[in-house]
């Protein structure tokens, strides 16, 4: 078991959510707002999507994104900066008859350069980087796609602006590219992993695999892991189980229990309850920049 958690909340993601709970945040005011009492309620990071403010899908204009990014450096409490890394890799083929030319609705692919743009112009502390392609989300022809050479490609440009990559891994083979970037040496020591559990088409989030997936990290790795849905909450008692930190937030789950829609806070609480009542102590974000050997503010 992991003594010491840190806790981050993931606040509002890019899916269609927005209609099914009114706490999803979608304008950078509500974006930064949520980030910031995640913070009080005692996360340490903050996962950062953005979504267009007039139709709420999710969006990669990096003007939303400094807006939220100055909100929350603004506030009067600290929280370390995660921000996303994954727009820019949506392919949607045109059906299984001609699968080419991709649909333009939900399509969305660019070049790493501008995948980096609002990193390269904010310099969080943390950005994403997914480290695989896959079908993703039940049913239909989307496809997440992240080539080896797309990665390699992202994944030195991080480096080189001194922000920490978190790993995102929906799989086991998406360990195997993990392993390449450090082996390459394009991630620097230590490796920050996030194991994301129960995604439709990728790692289910039963216990057996789970394991599979800590038992396959890279020496010296930091890692969090996170299911979707129901299986958010006890999540967080497993992860710290099997070494690992903790991740909630209306990303991946909108209720605090059944029927019983959640805001982030509440969700943080949540998790910080489960923790301390495992004797867990829960890491502030000082105290996860040190672990992670961060630069300091963004």
């Amino acid at each position: 078991m992991n003594p010491e958690v840190f806790v981050t909340c993931a606040v509002t993601g890019a899916g269609e959510t927005t209609r099914a709970s009114e706490h999803v945040p979608v304008r950078p005011a509500e974006i930064a707002d949520a980030a910031i009492e995640a913070a009080r309620a005692g996360a340490a990071v903050a996962h950062i999507h953005v979504r267009d403010p007039e139709t709420g899908r999710g969006a990669r204009d990096p003007a939303l994104y400094r807006e939220v990014v100055e909100r929350v450096r603004a506030a009067d409490v600290d929280v370390v900066l995660n921000l996303t890394a994954g727009m820019g890799g949506d392919l949607v083929l045109g059906g299984p008859d001609a699968p080419l030319p991709p649909n333009a609705d939900g399509t969305d692919m660019i070049g790493a350069a501008e995948r980096l743009a609002h990193i390269e112009e904010l310099r969080p502390e943390i950005c994403t980087l997914d480290c695989g392609t896959m079908n993703f989300a039940a049913g239909g022809d989307y496809v997440m796609v992240n080539s080896p050479e797309m990665l390699r490609a992202m994944a030195r440009r991080i480096r080189d602006l001194g922000v920490r990559p978190e790993l995102e891994v929906f799989d086991t083979g998406h360990l195997v590219m993990v392993a390449d970037l450090v082996r390459e040496g394009l991630i620097d020591d230590p490796p920050l992993i996030q194991l994301c559990m129960g995604i439709p088409y990728g790692a289910p989030n039963d216990p057996a695999t789970l394991l599979a997936l800590v038992g396959r990290l890279p020496p010296g790795a930091v890692f969090s892991a996170f299911s979707i849905g129901r299986m958010q909450l006890p999540y967080v008692a497993l992860a710290a189980l099997v070494g690992g930190n903790v991740r909630v937030g209306l990303e991946d789950n909108l209720y605090l229990a059944r029927g019983t829609l959640a805001t982030n806070a509440q969700l943080v609480e949540r998790a910080v309850t489960i923790l301390e009542a495992m004797n867990a102590r829960v890491l502030g974000p000082d105290e996860v920049r040190a672990k992670l050997r961060l630069g300091g503010h963004g």
